[in-house]
């Protein structure tokens, strides 16, 4: 048997790196008001946001964040928060800082996430100009009893304005955001959602159940809310009609039409890399030696601003061992609708293909999933039931 030195060790893991596509998270941390349901890093806006010193904290991070990296920039996700609140020309100075580091790929997918209440609708195509190439639109609801019940701070009308001046602004490329399963929502209401929405014709929509998550005001004051048995016939009755208006369902609350699904969502469910910059940004990025580490930046905006660019704003990192790596490869993969291929798997977690069937032996003979030498995905009946299949790889 032949032994590999630590040379073409330290080769192949580094061939092994550079074959996993790299992403970047930018979050932009502030609102201007915190939604009920929403368990995210957010904060609400000061009266005079500091814009330059964030964008001055984002430069150093990124810096910090690129050591050792030399990665082309495939995606780019700017989420919060509302990133909508910073001006185009913020945005534009980021770009330029990403692409001058690494380089953004020919065809990078740029993506921001806008609220319908704080945009300015002639900033789009300012948005557009600076490199922003898709939009995600936190539309929620286009019911008004339901948005108030949300907390969100624009109208059905404003939303509905939004993806017009978006697309007349330049954005081709638009995803939806729409919620299900809302206080005081009945059939027709949800259904009137999702028809309107469909009738805008964005390429993409985004189509989750509302949950009620820890530390939020929703949580421990829970609205009342449409009768399990009504929200799984919501979701079923609108699949019918996404379907029929030309809209594939590609993982479990994505919905896209050909040639329309999210590049950078899609990287985290595949188990690509993503450096994360941003008060409280997670990042997961395969080191050269082939190790996986998951990073995370202090939470609070003013103590990150304070150290962004120093190690002391990086509060956590953790590195993956091969438990970790297998259940957090399938955490993702299997909400997917084609699952997940073994060259890839093996790429990206470094781990035998032959353990993963060993360690889904109960799932496979339930029938909750198809393994073959090739690849895995959840059958129609196990997809519905990813928890209990994802019970059997818990670490």
């Amino acid at each position: 048997m032949t032994v590999a030195t630590a040379a073409e060790t330290s080769h192949l893991a580094t061939a092994r790196r550079d074959a996993v596509p790299l992403s970047v998270y930018v979050h932009l941390p502030w609102c201007v008001r915190k939604c009920p349901y929403c368990d995210f890093n957010s904060h609400r806006a000061p009266t005079d946001l500091p814009e330059d010193a964030y964008i001055e904290a984002l430069l150093a991070d990124w810096a910090l964040a690129t050591v050792d990296e030399n990665r082309p920039i495939e995606t780019v996700f700017f989420g919060g928060g509302t990133p909508s609140l910073f001006s185009a020309a913020a945005i534009g100075r980021v770009l330029d800082a990403l692409d001058s580091r690494l380089g953004l790929a020919r065809d990078c997918e740029i993506t921001l996430e806008a609220n319908p209440g704080t945009t300015e609708h002639d900033r789009f195509a300012d948005l557009r100009a600076a490199g922003v190439n898709r939009l995600s639109l936190g539309i929620q609801s286009l019911d008004e009893d339901c948005l108030t019940a949300l907390g969100r701070i624009h109208g059905a009308g404003e939303a509905l304005t939004a993806i017009d001046d978006a697309r007349a602004g330049g954005f081709e490329a638009m995803n939806c955001d729409l919620m299900f399963g809302l206080p005081g929502q009945d059939m027709d209401r949800a259904m009137s959602d999702i028809d309107q929405i469909i009738a805008r014709d964005p390429g993409h929509i985004s189509y989750y159940q509302l949950t009620l998550e820890p530390n939020t005001p929703f949580y421990r004051q829970p609205p009342a809310l449409p009768e399990e048995d009504t929200v799984v016939e919501i979701f079923e009755q609108a699949s019918e009609r996404l379907r029929a208006a030309g809209y594939a369902q590609y993982e479990v609350s994505a919905w896209a039409k050909p040639d329309a699904a999210c590049r950078h969502n899609d990287n985290y469910w595949r188990f690509g890399d993503y450096l994360g910059i941003g008060a409280g940004a997670h990042g997961k990025r395969t080191r050269a030696d082939g190790a996986i580490e998951r990073t995370a930046r202090q939470r609070w905006p003013t103590g990150y601003m304070t150290v962004a660019g120093k190690p002391a704003s990086i509060a956590e990192t953790r590195l993956l061992d091969a438990d970790d790596a297998r259940f957090e490869y399938l955490l993702n993969g299997l909400r997917r609708r084609a699952g997940v291929s073994r060259s890839e798997y093996e790429q990206r977690t470094g781990l035998a293909w032959a353990a993963l069937g060993e360690a889904l032996a109960e799932p496979i003979d339930q029938g909750l999933v198809e393994f073959d030498a090739q690849g895995l995905r959840a059958t129609d009946h196990g997809w519905r039931f990813l928890d209990t299949i994802l019970a059997a790889l818990l670490p």
